[in-house]
C-alpha cells in the first residue's frame, strides 16, 4: 500500500516537472520575442532621432556654408570687412518717395513705387521698382546674421526686352532696437491674406522715415557708407546681373516689428553663396 502511494506520487511529480519546464520554455521564448521587438523599436527610435538630429545639424551648418549651385556670381555672401577693398562709386539720388501699394506675397512683404524715382550710379540710371524683406537677413557681415534685411530693387532704364535685366539693389540690415517709423507706417496696411494687396495714397508710407527724423542716423553717412559687389538675385531664377550695395549702418526696428513681418512671410533667407574671388569694395 505504501509502495503504491510512493509510485503514484513520483509519477505525478515527473509530469508536473515536465509541464512546468514546458511553461518555463514558453515564457523564455515569449520574453525573447518581446525583447527583440523592444530592441527593434528602440533602434528604430534611435535611428529616427539620429536622422532628425543630422537633418537639424545639416540645416544649421548649411545655412552658414557657401552654396555651390547656379553659377560663380551668386548672392548673398558673407562680407568680410577686413578683406574688402577701398572703392568709390558716384551715386546720385532723384527720389520722389512715392509708394503706392503694399502686398502680402506669402513668401515676402512687398511695397511698390510709383514710376519716376531714380538713382544714378557711375553714369547708369536705375529706376526704383519695389521694396521687399527677408527674415532673417541674407547677407552676413563678418559672419554676423542680423534678424532682417530690406532690399530696395531698381532696374536699369532703357533696356530692351531682349536684354537680361540689370539690377541695382540697395540692402539695409536691421537689428532689434527702437521702433522704426517707416515700418510703422506700412505694417498695419499689410493684407492678412496671401497674394492680396492694398493700394495706398502717395505720402502715406515714406521710405525717408527709415533714417530721416532719427537722431541716431545721418542720411548722408548712411547712404555713403556701404559694401558693393557684383552678384545675383537671391530668388529664382538667380540671375547674375545685380549690382549690390549693402549699407554698412545697421538700422533699428523693434522686436515686435521684425517678428510681425517674419510671422507673415516666414524664414525666407537664402543661405550664403561662395564668393569665388569676387572683389568687394567698401566706402
Amino acid at each position: 500500500m505504501n509502495s503504491s502511494i510512493r509510485f503514484t506520487f513520483v509519477s505525478i511529480s515527473k509530469k508536473a516537472t515536465v509541464i512546468l519546464s514546458a511553461i518555463f520554455v514558453v515564457f523564455i521564448l515569449i520574453g525573447c520575442d518581446y525583447n527583440k521587438e523592444l530592441l527593434k523599436s528602440s533602434q528604430h527610435e534611435q535611428l529616427n532621432n539620429k536622422h532628425e538630429t543630422e537633418a537639424h545639424h545639416k540645416k544649421e551648418v548649411f545655412y552658414s556654408l557657401p552654396g555651390l549651385k547656379h553659377g560663380l556670381m551668386q548672392s548673398p555672401i558673407n562680407i568680410l570687412s577686413d578683406q574688402s577693398e577701398q572703392g568709390k562709386h558716384n551715386v546720385t539720388f532723384n527720389f520722389k518717395d512715392e509708394i503706392n501699394n503694399v502686398q502680402n506675397l506669402g513668401h515676402t512683404v512687398q511695397l511698390d513705387f510709383e514710376p519716376g524715382s531714380t538713382v544714378n550710379v557711375d553714369g547708369k540710371t536705375f529706376e526704383f521698382k519695389q521694396i521687399h524683406f527677408h527674415t532673417p537677413a541674407e547677407h552676413l557681415i563678418d559672419g554676423i546674421t542680423y534678424p532682417m534685411e530690406m532690399h530696395v530693387v531698381n532696374t536699369l532704364v532703357g533696356q530692351t526686352e531682349e536684354e537680361a535685366t540689370e539690377y541695382l539693389v540697395l540692402s539695409f540690415l536691421f537689428k532689434m532696437g527702437k521702433e522704426n517709423k517707416f515700418i510703422d507706417e506700412f505694417i498695419r496696411l499689410i493684407p492678412g491674406v496671401k497674394d492680396e494687396s492694398e493700394d495706398v495714397s502717395t505720402g502715406t508710407v515714406n521710405l525717408r522715415k527709415l533714417i530721416d527724423n532719427n537722431p541716431d542716423y545721418n542720411r548722408e553717412k548712411v547712404l555713403n557708407s556701404y559694401f558693393s559687389y557684383k552678384g545675383s538675385l537671391t530668388t529664382s531664377p538667380y540671375t547674375e546681373s545685380v549690382n549690390w550695395f549693402v549699407m554698412n549702418t545697421i538700422i533699428d526696428a523693434s522686436p515686435e516689428q521684425i517678428q510681425q513681418i517674419n510671422k507673415i512671410q516666414g524664414d525666407n533667407a537664402r543661405r550664403i553663396q561662395a564668393q569665388y574671388g569676387r572683389p568687394v569694395s567698401n566706402k
